[in-house]
This record gives structure tokens, C-alpha cells and sequence, in this order.
């Protein structure tokens, strides 16, 4: 069960729910964000993008307080898969399960284009179908996407190859070009650009179709 939150303001949820139920034939469930408890079947957490509670405050930073959290945060503990996109993203990153910040893009601008990304690291459970190397496009839509994290926490992070995806060229300001990461323990991931949009021929291509279909 591949259970996708939903708060006031996710824009994402069904475009999720589409490539996971429709495009890969997984049993897929959105959940509110009012709701205490993952689905007992549950095995991936998917926390998609939009603009969770308006992005009041700083992007995620409410969402996080929300009930479902407590929940995406014990499953995540316990060795649970949790993907955050874009949104979702910001919103690991405010939980403390995802090292480093979200900050608002160089420029101060809104980016949406496709945008060509390395894969940096195999050896986790999200970008295991992926060649290390391998050059991939994705589509990305943000404002606040712009990655940092301290020098030690940057360090640790290289140290534990926890850097899994990088911009080819950077398009909104992210130490160095980083567009997604892991936890130590890498089963917690996050990043800014849109697997779920990248699904099938009928959007523009499908390098995002591997990553979802590698947490199955």
C-alpha cells in the first residue's frame, strides 16, 4: 500500500495516485492530513508537492505540525519508506528527518521547466533502477528550492553518500548543484524535481517511472 498525504494546499496528490494506481497497477490511498494513523497495510509514504497551507510561515514549516506527521515520523523511524517531493520535500527537511534547508531560490524567482539531473548515488532503495552517472530530465516547479546545510552536516552527508541527486547545471541557487537526499540510514528521501510528472510518453518522457517503481 503506497499511502500519499494530502494537506490544505498539496497539489500533487493525484498526479501521485495516478502514476502509482494507473501507470504501475499498486494499491495507492490518499490520506488527509487530520488522519493519526498510516493505513496498516502501509509500505511507502509519499508526501507530494503543492503549497502546504498556503506556504505560510516558510514552506513545510506548518505541515509538519500536522497529525499524519506523527505518524510519517514513527513509520520513518522504524525503517519505513518515505518519499517527499518538492513540498514534501520542505516538509522533511522542517521534521528533522532530512538534513538541511529549503531557502527561496537564487533570483527570487518561481522556476518550472524540465531540468537534466545526475544520478550521484545507487545504493539506496529510490535510485537503485538508476546507473550511477546516469544523466536524467525531470520536470521541477519551485520557489523555495534552493538546498543548504552547514559544512559539518555537508561533510557527514558526503561521508555517508546520502547526496543522491544533483542539478547539471544549477538552476535555483542549491549547494552545490544538490537537488535531493537521504538520511543515514536512506530510507527517508527527498527531493525538488517531479518524478510523478515524468511517467509516461504522453507527458514528454519517463526517467521518473524507475524511481517509483523501484520502491514497490
Amino acid at each position: 500500500m503506497v499511502a500519499i498525504l494530502q494537506f490544505p494546499g498539496t497539489n500533487c496528490e493525484r498526479d501521485m495516485h495516478y502514476a502509482y494506481s494507473n501507470i504501475l497497477g499498486a494499491e495507492s490511498v490518499i490520506v488527509w492530513h487530520q488522519e493519526k494513523a498510516l493505513p496498516a497495510s502501509t509500505s511507502l509514504v509519499v508526501i507530494p508537492g503543492g503549497f502546504s497551507y498556503g506556504d505560510y510561515l516558510r514552506s513545510g514549516a506548518i505541515a509538519r505540525f500536522a497529525p499524519i506527521m506523527q505518524a510519517v515520523m514513527a513509520y520513518a523511524k522504524n525503517g519505513g519508506l518515505v518519499l517527499g517531493i518538492c513540498n514534501g520535500f520542505q516538509i522533511l527537511t522542517e521534521s528533522g528527518l532530512l538534513p538541511g534547508a529549503l531557502k527561496r531560490n537564487q533570483g527570487l524567482c518561481f522556476i518550472s521547466k524540465l531540468q537534466k539531473l545526475e544520478v550521484v548515488s545507487t545504493d539506496n532503495r529510490f535510485l537503485s533502477s538508476y546507473q550511477t552517472g546516469a544523466v536524467i530530465s525531470l520536470p521541477i516547479a519551485h520557489a523555495d528550492g534552493s538546498y543548504y546545510a552547514d559544512t559539518d552536516t555537508l561533510q557527514s552527508m558526503k561521508e555517508n553518500n546520502q547526496i543522491l541527486l544533483q542539478y547539471v547545471d544549477n538552476p535555483n541557487g542549491s549547494l552545490e548543484c544538490i537537488a535531493g537526499v537521504c538520511n543515514q540510514e536512506k530510507n527517508v528521501f527527498g527531493l525538488m524535481p517531479h518524478p510523478e510528472r515524468f511517467v509516461e510518453p504522453l507527458l514528454g518522457g519517463t526517467d521518473g517511472l524507475a524511481m517509483l517503481r523501484s520502491l514497490l
